[in-house]
């Protein structure tokens, strides 16, 4: 159990974001965790054939074991919506001191790995070489997926702003993870593993919705920077499903084939510029439908950054539902 204290000042910097970095390190964990592959069967069978020619030395022996991962792999997005090519950047411009103490950690009372011994002995020559392992992974494994993930992500990350709003921490806490509970002055993390307690001193926290880390809480304590949870985001079981649950066809007679095709899409929040690339019209015949479908309520909008997003309602989805 880890009780987590929550000043002031951190209650006031607590934030969300979505990283496709730390999507990326907790997908290798998934490579190297038996227990865990279920779950993920349909990436793991699209992905496998693509990562036999791939050079992952540096970034296999950096992930799994007890610690998840080198603390350094993941540091917290500084934004709401991270880059790829950004947080990778962090990474390869990681103080040598920061690289070895997390090397230390993993390695505990042994010697260094030796598929680690060039990257303790001279970070800032092998952090470059680290950098191409991850972005040729990333291109490989993730990024393919990665418009699902994102839009998973960004459909949890409105519930929780909502959660927020109406009921503050206690209400953001109540199903966040299973093993988060509110205890004394912020939070308690259940978890046997692990004994001790942990004083954020006004750093805030980051919290950050993955996919790949389900079902674990995956913790970063990283003062005096903002820590940061990456926690598996709600609907995890339909991140995989890329057909629609539902054919619609009497659907489609009533408002359109195209219409009924976008709703079927549309149960999580998605881009015109996605949207098109799903089903296969041009971004101007998707915008067309959807304003069509957003005036008559059964699709909603809201901005995220540049882009603004669309998910289908509650009326959408029953229609889906009663004509599928």
């Amino acid at each position: 159990m880890i009780d987590v204290h929550l000043g002031p000042d951190d209650l006031a910097r607590i934030r969300f974001a979505r990283s496709p970095l730390a999507e990326t390190v907790a997908s290798v964990h998934v490579l190297g965790d038996p227990s865990r592959q279920e779950a993920f069967r349909p990436w793991l069978a699209s992905v496998t054939p693509l990562l036999g020619g791939l050079r992952l030395e540096l970034l296999g022996a950096l992930v799994g074991g007890p610690h998840f991962s080198a603390d350094f792999l993941t540091p917290a997005p500084e934004v709401a919506g991270a880059e790829f090519e950004a947080e990778l950047e962090r990474v390869r411009a990681t103080p040598a001191a920061e690289v070895r103490a997390s090397i230390d950690e993993l390695r505990g009372d042994g010697p260094v790995p030796e598929r680690l011994a060039g990257l303790y002995d001279d970070p800032e020559r092998e952090l470059g070489r680290l950098a191409e392992e991850l972005a040729a992974y990333w291109r490989a494994a993730v990024r393919p997926v990665w418009p699902r993930l994102r839009a998973l992500a960004d459909a949890d990350l409105g519930y929780r702003a909502q959660a927020v709003t109406t009921g503050g921490l206690a209400k953001l806490l109540a199903d966040l993870h299973p093993g988060i509970e509110r205890g004394g002055p912020g939070m308690r993390i259940l978890t046997p593993a692990w004994d001790g307690e942990h004083l954020l001193r006004g750093c805030g926290l980051v919290l950050v919705p993955c996919v790949f880390a389900w079902p674990r809480l995956v913790m970063r304590f990283d003062e005096p920077r903002p820590s940061m949870f990456a926690y598996p985001p709600r609907g995890f079981a339909t991140v995989w499903d890329r057909a629609p649950r539902t054919r619609g066809e009497p659907l489609g007679e009533l408002i359109g084939h195209s219409r009924a095709r976008l709703l079927a899409h549309l149960d999580l929040p998605l881009s015109t510029t996605q949207l098109a690339a799903e089903v296969g019209l041009t971004p101007a015949a998707v915008s067309q439908h959807l304003s069509v479908l957003r005036r008559t309520s059964l699709v909603t909008s809201r901005r995220d950054g540049r882009a603004v997003l669309y998910q289908r309602t509650s009326l959408a989805t029953e229609l889906l539902r009663q004509t599928g």
